[in-house]
């Protein structure tokens, strides 16, 4: 079972315009409501590729009722705690040719919530894996995911963790299993300017982090494909399909999701890095997140 957690899910309101006037009234083209947040990302592309997912995490408020019944509609097991108050924020992503996001800050998660979100991740077991994305409501400890992977720490589950700054760099003691930065959060990580052609840098932080702990290290490059530094210390690269890019939001969710599908399928490192390249362009090439045909589509043009 692969499980995800999304400390402050959305609804994600996609609103389409021709042009954006400040000041004056805009009429849309169109509209797009469906849930969000990255580990829910990640849980959704599983499940279209038929793996066996279940997504943890807080929910608040009729917005957070919203996102439990997205999910059962779309046929994913979730566990979500949901809290005495708030509500689940909602994020408006206006799209005019280029895209202009605006995050809510979710719901305050008392102590006890807390408690009752480790008493369920006590239950994973061995060979289970636990995705950790995103960022973290203020309400929560910073080291929430050091504590999470301290306590998860020698029961045999693969920890993934898609986040960025601090937030990651602290949990790398802990040795997760995957860490996908993308090329942006790898500059930020390392404390250097990178650009998605500078393989040679790229390879030189990638190798960094996993000498820091992380066990393989995926960089998603845009345009430029897909990097690998596998456990073993061999890199891996990946083109990128070819296609025209419509949507960002959830790219590099469902390329962690086509990994994770891929090596659990094959059990091949270069598989499943291929397998992630063509969720994560699936997603970026549609309004929507990957499906499977979209997938099995593009994984045959890699």
């Amino acid at each position: 079972m692969i499980y995800t957690v999304t400390f402050n899910p959305a609804l994600d309101y996609a609103v389409y315009l021709d042009t954006l006037e400040m000041g004056a009234l805009n009429r849309t083209k169109s509209e797009e409501l469906r849930c969000g947040g990255k580990g829910i990302n990640v849980s959704v592309v599983l499940r279209n590729l038929g793996m066996e997912t279940r997504a943890l995490g807080f929910l608040a408020g009729f917005t957070g009722q919203c996102i439990a019944f997205w999910l059962e509609q779309m046929s994913v097991q979730s566990d979500f705690i949901m809290l005495p108050a708030g509500m689940s924020r909602i994020n408006i992503k206006l799209k005019t040719g280029v895209e202009t996001e605006i995050n809510g800050q979710g719901p305050d998660i008392p102590p006890q919530a807390l408690d009752e979100l480790f008493a369920k991740l006590d239950r994973i077991g061995d060979g289970d894996t636990l995705v950790l994305a995103g960022s973290i409501p203020a309400s929560l400890p910073v080291d929430i995911y050091e504590r999470i992977l301290s306590r998860l720490s020698g029961r045999g589950i693969r920890c993934v963790v898609d986040a960025s700054g601090d937030l990651l760099l602290n949990v790398l003691q802990y040795h997760p299993f995957l860490i996908k930065p993308n090329q942006h959060e790898l500059s930020e990580l390392c404390g250097v300017s990178l650009t998605s052609g500078d393989l040679a840098g790229i390879k030189a932080c990638a190798s960094q982090l996993q000498e820091q702990g992380a066990r393989n290290v995926l960089v998603s490059l845009g345009p430029d494909g897909a990097l690998l530094l596998t456990e073993d210390g061999k890199f891996l690269h990946q083109e990128a399909a070819a296609g025209t890019v419509r949507n960002s939001v959830g790219a590099g969710d469902s390329m962690v999701a086509g990994f994770l599908t891929g090596l659990h399928l094959t059990g091949s490192y270069r598989e499943a890095l291929r397998m992630g390249a063509a969720a994560g362009a699936a997603t970026a090439f549609s309004d929507h997140l990957a499906t499977r045909r979209e997938v099995e589509q593009l994984l045959n043009t890699l």
